[in-house]
Protein backbone atom coordinates (compact mmCIF):
# COMPACT_ATOMS: atom_id res chain seq x y z
CA UNK A 1 0.00 0.00 0.00
CA UNK A 2 1.38 3.40 -0.89
CA UNK A 3 1.78 6.26 1.58
CA UNK A 4 -1.29 8.21 0.46
CA UNK A 5 -3.63 5.22 0.61
CA UNK A 6 -2.37 4.20 4.03
CA UNK A 7 -2.71 7.69 5.46
CA UNK A 8 -6.22 8.04 4.05
CA UNK A 9 -7.26 4.69 5.51
CA UNK A 10 -5.97 5.70 8.93
CA UNK A 11 -7.84 9.00 8.81
CA UNK A 12 -11.04 7.23 7.78
CA UNK A 13 -10.65 4.87 10.75
CA UNK A 14 -9.95 7.75 13.10
CA UNK A 15 -13.25 9.40 12.13
CA UNK A 16 -15.33 6.22 11.93
CA UNK A 17 -17.05 7.17 15.20
CA UNK A 18 -18.22 10.52 13.87
CA UNK A 19 -17.54 12.52 10.71
CA UNK A 20 -15.07 15.40 10.84
CA UNK A 21 -16.11 18.98 10.06
CA UNK A 22 -16.80 19.78 6.45
CA UNK A 23 -14.74 22.19 4.37
CA UNK A 24 -15.32 25.87 5.10
CA UNK A 25 -12.97 27.59 2.63
CA UNK A 26 -9.82 27.52 0.55
CA UNK A 27 -7.30 30.27 1.27
CA UNK A 28 -4.68 31.20 -1.31
CA UNK A 29 -1.78 33.65 -1.61
CA UNK A 30 -1.88 36.31 -4.35
CA UNK A 31 -1.81 34.80 -7.83
CA UNK A 32 1.40 36.68 -8.69
CA UNK A 33 4.09 34.86 -6.70
CA UNK A 34 6.74 37.28 -5.37
CA UNK A 35 9.39 34.59 -4.81
CA UNK A 36 8.89 34.46 -1.05
CA UNK A 37 8.14 31.39 1.06
CA UNK A 38 4.87 32.87 2.28
CA UNK A 39 3.46 32.80 -1.26
CA UNK A 40 4.24 29.13 -1.84
CA UNK A 41 1.45 27.61 0.25
CA UNK A 42 -2.33 27.60 0.33
CA UNK A 43 -4.57 26.44 3.16
CA UNK A 44 -7.78 24.44 3.33
CA UNK A 45 -9.99 25.33 6.29
CA UNK A 46 -12.54 23.06 7.98
CA UNK A 47 -15.70 24.32 9.67
CA UNK A 48 -14.09 24.08 13.12
CA UNK A 49 -11.23 26.35 12.01
CA UNK A 50 -8.67 23.61 11.44
CA UNK A 51 -6.23 24.65 8.69
CA UNK A 52 -4.09 22.41 6.52
CA UNK A 53 -1.30 23.69 4.29
CA UNK A 54 -0.15 22.47 0.89
CA UNK A 55 2.44 23.67 -1.62
CA UNK A 56 0.72 25.43 -4.55
CA UNK A 57 3.53 26.13 -7.02
CA UNK A 58 3.78 22.73 -8.72
CA UNK A 59 2.62 22.58 -12.34
CA UNK A 60 0.74 25.86 -12.32
CA UNK A 61 -1.47 24.81 -9.40
CA UNK A 62 -1.89 28.31 -7.97
CA UNK A 63 -3.41 29.68 -11.18
CA UNK A 64 -5.73 26.68 -11.46
CA UNK A 65 -7.00 27.25 -7.93
CA UNK A 66 -7.63 30.97 -8.36
CA UNK A 67 -11.13 32.35 -7.64
CA UNK A 68 -13.62 30.97 -10.12
CA UNK A 69 -11.47 27.88 -10.75
CA UNK A 70 -11.32 24.41 -9.15
CA UNK A 71 -11.17 25.52 -5.52
CA UNK A 72 -14.14 27.88 -5.58
CA UNK A 73 -16.88 25.28 -4.98
CA UNK A 74 -15.40 23.50 -1.98
CA UNK A 75 -17.54 25.06 0.75
CA UNK A 76 -19.52 22.34 2.52
CA UNK A 77 -17.61 19.48 0.88
CA UNK A 78 -16.89 16.28 2.78
CA UNK A 79 -13.29 16.73 3.96
CA UNK A 80 -12.53 13.00 3.82
CA UNK A 81 -13.72 12.87 0.21
CA UNK A 82 -11.57 15.87 -0.71
CA UNK A 83 -8.61 14.18 0.99
CA UNK A 84 -9.03 11.26 -1.43
CA UNK A 85 -7.99 13.58 -4.26
CA UNK A 86 -4.42 13.36 -2.98
CA UNK A 87 -4.35 9.70 -4.03
CA UNK A 88 -6.87 9.73 -6.88
CA UNK A 89 -6.48 13.13 -8.55
CA UNK A 90 -3.68 14.96 -10.27
CA UNK A 91 -2.24 18.47 -10.33
CA UNK A 92 -4.41 20.93 -8.46
CA UNK A 93 -6.68 18.18 -7.11
CA UNK A 94 -3.74 16.44 -5.46
CA UNK A 95 -2.75 19.72 -3.84
CA UNK A 96 -6.25 20.22 -2.45
CA UNK A 97 -6.38 16.63 -1.26
CA UNK A 98 -3.11 16.95 0.60
CA UNK A 99 -4.24 20.21 2.21
CA UNK A 100 -7.36 18.35 3.39
CA UNK A 101 -5.16 15.60 4.87
CA UNK A 102 -3.23 18.20 6.85
CA UNK A 103 -6.42 19.91 8.03
CA UNK A 104 -7.89 16.58 9.12
CA UNK A 105 -4.67 15.75 10.94
CA UNK A 106 -4.85 19.02 12.85
CA UNK A 107 -8.50 18.34 13.74
CA UNK A 108 -7.58 14.84 14.92
CA UNK A 109 -4.71 16.12 17.07
CA UNK A 110 -6.97 18.77 18.61
CA UNK A 111 -9.65 16.21 19.45
CA UNK A 112 -7.05 14.01 21.14
CA UNK A 113 -5.42 16.93 22.94
CA UNK A 114 -2.10 16.16 21.28
CA UNK A 115 0.22 19.13 20.72
CA UNK A 116 3.58 18.51 19.01
CA UNK A 117 6.52 20.15 20.78
CA UNK A 118 8.20 23.34 19.59
CA UNK A 119 11.04 22.96 17.13
CA UNK A 120 14.49 23.80 18.47
CA UNK A 121 15.95 24.30 14.97
CA UNK A 122 14.88 24.41 11.32
CA UNK A 123 15.93 20.87 10.46
CA UNK A 124 13.77 18.77 12.81
CA UNK A 125 16.63 17.87 15.14
CA UNK A 126 18.76 16.25 12.43
CA UNK A 127 21.96 17.34 14.22
CA UNK A 128 24.53 17.11 11.39
CA UNK A 129 28.11 16.66 12.58
CA UNK A 130 31.61 16.97 11.18
CA UNK A 131 32.56 14.03 8.99
CA UNK A 132 28.98 12.92 8.31
CA UNK A 133 27.54 12.67 4.81
CA UNK A 134 24.19 14.48 4.73
CA UNK A 135 21.67 14.10 1.92
CA UNK A 136 19.23 16.92 1.18
CA UNK A 137 16.15 16.21 -0.95
CA UNK A 138 15.25 19.50 -2.58
CA UNK A 139 17.65 22.42 -2.41
CA UNK A 140 16.99 24.54 0.71
CA UNK A 141 19.47 27.44 0.33
CA UNK A 142 18.74 28.81 3.85
CA UNK A 143 19.46 25.41 5.38
CA UNK A 144 22.63 24.56 3.44
CA UNK A 145 24.80 26.56 5.83
CA UNK A 146 23.33 24.80 8.86
CA UNK A 147 24.57 21.51 7.41
CA UNK A 148 27.92 22.53 5.96
CA UNK A 149 29.05 24.90 8.74
CA UNK A 150 29.63 21.98 11.07
CA UNK A 151 31.95 20.25 8.60
CA UNK A 152 29.47 17.73 7.20
CA UNK A 153 29.58 16.74 3.53
CA UNK A 154 26.36 17.62 1.67
CA UNK A 155 24.77 16.02 -1.39
CA UNK A 156 21.55 17.61 -2.68
CA UNK A 157 19.04 15.70 -4.82
CA UNK A 158 17.11 17.94 -7.21
CA UNK A 159 14.66 17.52 -10.10
CA UNK A 160 15.72 20.72 -11.90
CA UNK A 161 18.62 20.02 -14.31
CA UNK A 162 19.79 23.65 -14.25
CA UNK A 163 20.76 23.26 -10.58
CA UNK A 164 22.99 20.21 -11.03
CA UNK A 165 26.69 20.58 -10.39
CA UNK A 166 29.35 20.99 -7.74
CA UNK A 167 29.44 24.10 -5.55
CA UNK A 168 32.12 25.15 -3.07
CA UNK A 169 30.48 23.43 -0.11
CA UNK A 170 28.08 20.89 -1.63
CA UNK A 171 27.06 18.96 -4.72
CA UNK A 172 23.67 18.96 -6.48
CA UNK A 173 22.72 15.79 -8.34
CA UNK A 174 19.73 14.49 -10.30
CA UNK A 175 20.51 10.86 -9.42
CA UNK A 176 18.87 9.51 -6.22
CA UNK A 177 21.48 6.74 -6.08
CA UNK A 178 23.98 9.34 -4.88
CA UNK A 179 22.06 9.41 -1.58
CA UNK A 180 23.16 5.85 -0.88
CA UNK A 181 25.64 5.83 1.96
CA UNK A 182 24.36 9.09 3.48
CA UNK A 183 24.39 9.07 7.25
CA UNK A 184 21.36 11.38 7.58
CA UNK A 185 18.74 12.84 5.23
CA UNK A 186 16.85 16.14 5.19
CA UNK A 187 13.85 16.27 2.86
CA UNK A 188 11.25 18.78 1.77
CA UNK A 189 7.65 17.69 2.35
CA UNK A 190 6.98 18.37 -1.34
CA UNK A 191 8.07 14.76 -1.98
CA UNK A 192 4.57 13.85 -0.75
CA UNK A 193 3.03 15.77 -3.63
CA UNK A 194 5.31 14.71 -6.47
CA UNK A 195 5.31 10.99 -5.58
CA UNK A 196 9.07 10.81 -5.09
CA UNK A 197 9.32 9.79 -1.41
CA UNK A 198 9.22 6.02 -1.92
CA UNK A 199 12.06 6.16 -4.45
CA UNK A 200 14.11 8.41 -2.18
CA UNK A 201 13.59 6.09 0.79
CA UNK A 202 14.68 3.10 -1.31
CA UNK A 203 18.14 4.68 -1.55
CA UNK A 204 18.36 5.62 2.14
CA UNK A 205 17.97 2.29 3.91
CA UNK A 206 21.23 2.70 5.84
CA UNK A 207 20.64 6.28 6.99
CA UNK A 208 20.48 6.77 10.77
CA UNK A 209 18.00 9.64 10.53
CA UNK A 210 15.55 11.03 7.99
CA UNK A 211 14.00 14.42 8.78
CA UNK A 212 11.15 15.82 6.68
CA UNK A 213 10.50 19.55 7.04
CA UNK A 214 8.19 22.23 5.69
CA UNK A 215 4.62 23.43 6.21
CA UNK A 216 3.38 20.33 4.38
CA UNK A 217 5.07 18.08 6.94
CA UNK A 218 2.05 18.49 9.22
CA UNK A 219 0.27 15.35 8.06
CA UNK A 220 -0.50 12.15 9.94
CA UNK A 221 2.97 10.78 10.81
CA UNK A 222 2.27 7.05 11.16
CA UNK A 223 2.88 5.89 7.54
CA UNK A 224 6.00 8.06 7.29
CA UNK A 225 7.50 6.82 10.55
CA UNK A 226 6.85 3.23 9.51
CA UNK A 227 8.82 3.76 6.30
CA UNK A 228 11.94 5.20 7.90
CA UNK A 229 11.24 8.90 8.44
CA UNK A 230 12.49 9.66 11.95
CA UNK A 231 11.23 13.23 12.51
CA UNK A 232 8.83 15.77 11.07
CA UNK A 233 9.26 19.53 11.21
CA UNK A 234 5.88 21.05 10.45
CA UNK A 235 3.79 24.15 11.14
CA UNK A 236 1.16 24.58 13.86
CA UNK A 237 -1.14 27.54 13.10
CA UNK A 238 -2.05 29.33 16.33
CA UNK A 239 -3.86 32.48 15.16
CA UNK A 240 -6.10 31.33 12.34
CA UNK A 241 -7.80 34.59 11.42
CA UNK A 242 -4.56 36.58 11.37
CA UNK A 243 -2.87 33.80 9.40
CA UNK A 244 -5.60 33.85 6.73
CA UNK A 245 -5.45 37.62 6.37
CA UNK A 246 -1.68 37.60 5.98
CA UNK A 247 -1.78 34.74 3.46
CA UNK A 248 -4.35 36.50 1.28
CA UNK A 249 -2.37 39.74 1.40
CA UNK A 250 0.90 38.09 0.47
CA UNK A 251 2.38 39.06 3.82
CA UNK A 252 4.53 37.08 6.25
CA UNK A 253 2.31 34.61 8.08
CA UNK A 254 4.92 32.74 10.11
CA UNK A 255 4.39 34.94 13.15
CA UNK A 256 0.88 33.54 13.44
CA UNK A 257 2.12 29.96 13.60
CA UNK A 258 4.91 28.05 15.26
CA UNK A 259 7.28 25.43 13.96
CA UNK A 260 7.11 22.05 15.64
CA UNK A 261 9.41 19.04 15.58
CA UNK A 262 7.91 15.60 16.12
CA UNK A 263 10.26 12.67 16.65
CA UNK A 264 9.22 9.11 15.90
CA UNK A 265 10.07 7.87 19.39
CA UNK A 266 7.93 10.52 21.11
CA UNK A 267 4.81 10.20 18.94
CA UNK A 268 2.08 8.15 20.66
CA UNK A 269 0.64 6.71 17.43
CA UNK A 270 -2.81 6.91 15.92
CA UNK A 271 -4.22 4.07 18.02
CA UNK A 272 -3.42 5.99 21.20
CA UNK A 273 -4.92 9.16 19.74
CA UNK A 274 -8.14 7.37 18.76
CA UNK A 275 -8.39 5.84 22.24
CA UNK A 276 -7.91 9.26 23.84
CA UNK A 277 -10.72 10.67 21.70
CA UNK A 278 -12.98 7.76 22.62
CA UNK A 279 -12.37 8.32 26.34
CA UNK A 280 -13.07 12.03 26.12
CA UNK A 281 -16.48 11.58 24.52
Amino acid sequence: MNIADEMLQLLARAFAGGPPPRVRALHLPPAQWDGGKDGEFGALELEDGSLGLSYVLLDGTLAKLAPGARGAGLRGADALEVAQWWARGDGAERTLGFAAVNALTRHLFDLAGFVPPDATDSIAGLDPRAGEHIGMVGLFPPLVKQVTACGARLTVLELRPELAGTRDAFRVTLDPRELEGCDKLLSTSTVLLNDSLDEVLSHCADARAFAMVGPGASCLPDPLFRRGVTSLGGVWIEQGDAFKQALAAGEVWGKFARKFSLARESYPGIDALIEQIRRSR
